[in-house]
């Protein structure tokens, strides 16, 4: 009528692409009519809980990949070890002339600690104020009141220590703090001793004992009455001094009213690395730390005056390393675990919303149908009524 067929022209050009007809066909996502969808009041509040679970989650996958994960291995020592070094930083409360340190180990040398070790007169009230120390035997709520943990976590924070911490440990200044000064108006009245010293990698001990007493040493005796072997361990570890790490025996406080006390201590060393590179284990990098860790009991009492009183500190070398790895996942394994999750809080939202509208749907049935009966007659009542 217009003219277009006698000109060749086709009114289906002017209509929709045959292209775009053609890519809808091949929609592997088909949509919804709109006249089968339907508006819920709930549905808008599905969807914020779910947007917020699903970023919470999320948030939660990002911050444990960030801080990354340790894991704890055991296997048995490998290699010879020869010498072991050990730290000590003890003050005892007695005068430097009347106590000897020595250590002996299994294999039958004896080191005369005194020697490489360093002994500065001091004063026993100096090493107890406004410093954080534990004392022999507490329990753990007397440990954290004294040393100003309010809450076990933070107990527990103050008591593992993170990779990290002893990757800058290694880094970080390794010197022992300076003695502080005796007041010329006071007398001192305790020793400290304190240094490093090297051993034989075997099972052994070291010892804090008065001079005369434990060791035949002709002319040497001192006064039983100014025995005194009350202590505060300031520092005990083994291999590398590195100050800012805390061990069991750091500050701890003993203290006796017995002149004749022996204390013992009974150390399990166990080698462990730190590392955040477990496939360079072998290789002294920054990410490696090679240091010891130890399990400590404890046994003191006093003891007759035909006894040597005294600080033992009896070791032994367990043979099994512990590796303790801090690892992160690869970037492609976090964007898996988040696709995962928020799919799967997606899913499962999707499920509990349809139960709960076909509940609600079930629940308004039954409902309308009970209110729908009331008024309605039935066929007994209609003949009731027609007598």
């Amino acid at each position: 009528m217009n003219g277009f067929a006698d000109k060749g022209l086709d009114e289906g050009n002017f209509g929709e692409n045959q292209a775009i007809k053609a890519v809808r066909a091949f929609d592997a996502f088909p949509k919804t009519k709109p006249s089968y969808t339907q508006k819920t009041n709930n549905g808008g509040i599905w969807t914020v809980v779910l947007v917020c679970a699903s970023l919470w989650l999320a948030w939660t996958e990002v911050m444990r990949w960030w801080w990354g994960h340790t894991t704890h291995e055991f296997s048995v020592e490998q290699g010879v070890g020869h010498d072991l070094q050990i730290n000590l930083d003890v003050v005892v409360k007695m005068r430097c002339d009347d106590l000897h340190v020595n250590v002996q180990d299994a294999s039958g040398d004896r080191i005369l600690a005194g020697e490489t070790l360093q002994r500065d007169a001091t004063l026993w009230s100096q090493w107890g104020a406004n410093r954080k120390l534990h004392t022999l035997g507490a329990t753990r709520d007397e440990r954290l009141e004294m040393t100003g943990y309010s809450s076990y976590g933070d107990a527990r924070e103050y008591a593992e220590d993170d990779v990290h911490d002893y990757l800058g440990a290694a880094s970080s200044t390794k010197k022992f703090k300076k003695t502080p000064r005796v007041p010329k108006s006071k007398e001192a009245d305790s020793c400290r001793i304190y240094g490093s010293m090297h051993g034989n990698k075997v099972q052994g001990d070291f010892h804090i004992t008065a001079r005369g007493h434990g060791y035949m040493e002709f002319g040497q005796h001192l006064e039983h009455s100014s025995f005194n072997f009350s202590h505060h361990i300031n520092e005990l570890s083994f291999g590398p001094f590195y100050p800012s790490l805390t061990n069991p025996l750091d500050n701890t406080l003993a203290a006796t009213e017995f002149n004749f006390f022996k204390f013992q201590y009974y150390l399990s060393v166990v080698p462990t690395i730190y590392t955040t590179n477990a496939k360079a284990l072998r290789k002294i990098t920054k990410s490696t730390v090679f240091t010891n860790q130890y399990a400590v009991t404890e046994q003191s009492r006093p003891v007759p005056e035909n006894q040597v009183p005294g600080v033992f500190v009896k070791y032994d070398i367990e043979p099994i390393l512990l590796m303790i790895a801090e690892e992160r996942n690869s970037f492609p394994a976090l964007f898996i675990r988040l696709v995962n999750v928020i799919s799967g809080v997606l899913v499962a939202g999707g499920w509990c919303f349809q139960i709960s509208e076909w509940a609600r749907e079930v629940y308004g049935r039954r409902r309308g149908g009970r209110q729908d009966s009331f008024g309605m007659l039935t066929p007994m009542d209609e003949k009731k009524g027609s007598l």
